[in-house]
């Protein structure tokens, strides 16, 4: 399943909640929706009567507009500086600018801003490939088992065992170096943030160059992480000279992968996870895995929206300036359904994120036992 899966139209809705398609083989009749599925898609045709549906194509041609003077602003900065030690503040510059464009590409790949899925498409290789260097068809794919499945095991690649673990069971087979890792997460996860930039250009690079993998638009995708992960530091290094340049590119490298994990840890990191036979109603799975973070424009802004995760979990095609209008909606909502909607401050979260992380690594977190999710289980 891919993000171009999620729901998008009233029939969409219907299919996704009740995991059947509009007409079962040997039956002319479409199943009857359960509960759950009816609730969900009530809430949908409530959102939809608001008009929050509607597309923003205004808004996000501002955000790009934005978006690109910044970049030009930090270009004629860096060449305004030129081969100093200063020019390492245009490498935190582009660093903003590269999780700016981050945010409005995963928008893009949502289908949030053009009607056209090819015009999503190819604004998210230009946002994703040339701007930030990540491979949009990589992206797509990971983050669409992401959205259908947030944090089930062997579901969810975002808590699939790598620099870190997300279960007790993953951190028992860590031996050695990756023992010690694994009890000492709390402590390594803000230094391990650092190298996310590097490990998602790889990941990328990887995708790309494999044969075997399936990408559309591939040598697009290839081009254009081209000029951005070859043209582009060779183009510093040179201008900057050797010592100066390589640092350049490290802090740039360091700090975007330090700001991309702290705006997307808190949305799911900490919350329950389950275990991949749990079978829990699409709106549930949505609401109780996701925790959006408070704090008004600031917080929005600096996290491109994603601080309203519940409502982007439940209406991903939604434009995230429409997020925050229906919030106080699907905030009462799970309220009359009884249904745990979490939202938490910044630092709150990333409280919870690191208890999560230790008890995991020292094997002191009970997985699959949350009363919550037990009671939404649908098998």
């Amino acid at each position: 399943m891919t993000i171009t899966d999620m729901p998008r139209t009233t029939s969409d809705n219907t299919t996704r909640a009740t995991g059947t398609s509009a007409t079962s083989l040997g039956s002319t009749r479409a199943p009857r929706p359960n509960k759950a599925a009816t609730d969900y898609i009530q809430l949908t045709e409530t959102v939809r009567s608001m008009g929050l549906f509607k597309r923003e194509l205004s808004w996000y041609h501002w955000r790009m507009a934005r978006l690109g003077l910044l970049l030009a602003s930090t270009i004629a900065l860096f060449v305004m500086i030129g081969p100093s030690w200063w020019n390492l503040i245009t490498a935190a510059l582009f660093s903003f600018f590269c999780a700016q464009a981050a945010f409005l590409g995963h928008d893009a790949a949502h289908r949030q801003i053009y009607e056209s899925g090819a015009a999503n498409g190819l604004a998210s290789r230009i946002l994703a490939n040339l701007a930030v260097g990540l491979s949009y068809g990589w992206w797509l794919n990971k983050h669409g088992r992401h959205h259908a499945n947030p944090n089930k095991v062997g579901k969810d690649n975002d808590i699939a065992p790598g620099a870190l673990v997300f279960t007790p069971e993953d951190a028992a087979t860590r031996t050695g170096i990756g023992a010690w890792a694994a009890r000492h997460q709390r402590q390594l996860f803000f230094p391990i943030l650092l190298l996310l930039g590097l490990d998602l250009h790889r990941e990328s690079i990887l995708r790309v160059a494999n044969p075997k993998e399936t990408v559309p638009h591939r040598a697009q995708e290839a081009l254009f992480l081209a000029i951005r992960l070859v043209a582009l530091p060779t183009a510093v290094v040179l201008f900057l000279g050797p010592t100066i340049g390589f640092t350049w590119m490290g802090v740039q490298l360091g700090l975007f992968g330090l700001y991309f994990g702290l705006v997307f840890a808190p949305n799911h990191l900490g919350m329950p996870i389950v275990p991949k036979d749990a079978g829990i109603d699409f709106l549930s799975r949505q609401v109780l895995m996701s925790r959006n973070i408070k704090g008004g424009w600031t917080i929005n802004a600096l996290m491109g929206g994603l601080n309203y995760q519940v409502e982007h979990h439940l209406f991903p095609t939604m434009s995230s300036r429409s997020l925050r209008r229906v919030q106080p909606l699907v905030q009462q909502f799970c309220k009359d359904k009884g249904i745990k909607y979490t939202a938490t401050t910044l630092p709150e979260a990333f409280s919870s994120i690191l208890d999560f992380l230790d008890g995991v690594g020292h094997g002191k977190v009970e997985m699959f036992s949350c009363p919550i999710t037990g009671a939404m289980r649908t098998r």
